[in-house]
């Protein structure tokens, strides 16, 4: 592996990992309703576990609810139980073509577990960067000892896998920021 891909490689895990925390930050529960609350859903219809975004649209038409069109109107049923079975602790209400989500304000204390969990995803994805940088860094190594690259392309090679580990790091630590904000919001 030549050092240019190293680094190509090392970018794109950090920024995968960033991507990933971000879809689970998008999972937590705020104050408002946000159609990525239910992203995560599966829903067993047509014989499969289906994630809610094939089966339906998802849409916040108020603050506080979330209205869920089936594509198929025989699925509303199954779109329920879904929901029901979920962890969200959301009761559904259908009136036959549309499943609706009222969405209670959050209290005190679960506001305070829900910035405790973005949290540790942001703590998770600062490890994924960092085991992407010590991978780098033995790559690089193991290189430089096989007398592919001289010791100081690999110094410098290292540096820049250092800044692209703080550049990635610092992304996690404004997402993270940004949705403790949103969380402990009234």
């Amino acid at each position: 592996m030549n050092v240019d891909e190293i680094t190509m490689d090392a970018e794109e895990r950090m920024e995968k990992a960033v991507t990933k925390m971000r879809s689970d930050l998008n999972g937590i529960r705020t104050g408002r309703a946000t159609p990525g609350l239910v992203d995560s859903l599966r829903i067993e219809a047509y014989g499969s576990p289906t994630p809610l975004k094939q089966i339906a649209s998802v849409s916040a038409p108020e603050p506080q609810q979330l209205v869920i069109r089936p594509f198929d109107p025989s699925v509303i049923k199954d779109i329920e139980k879904g929901i029901i079975a979920s962890d969200l602790g959301l009761a559904p209400q259908s009136d036959g073509k549309v499943v609706r989500l009222n969405i209670p304000p959050l209290s005190g204390d679960v506001r305070k577990k829900m910035v405790a969990r973005t949290k540790e995803l942001a703590e998770e994805a600062k490890i994924s960067i960092r085991n992407v940088r010590r991978d780098a860094n033995k790559a690089l190594d193991q290189a430089a000892k096989d007398k592919e690259i001289g010791e100081d392309i690999r110094d410098s090679v290292k540096d820049e896998v250092q800044e692209l580990t703080k550049k990635y790091e610092g992304e996690v630590d404004a997402a993270a920021k940004a949705k403790e904000a949103e969380v402990m919001e009234e």
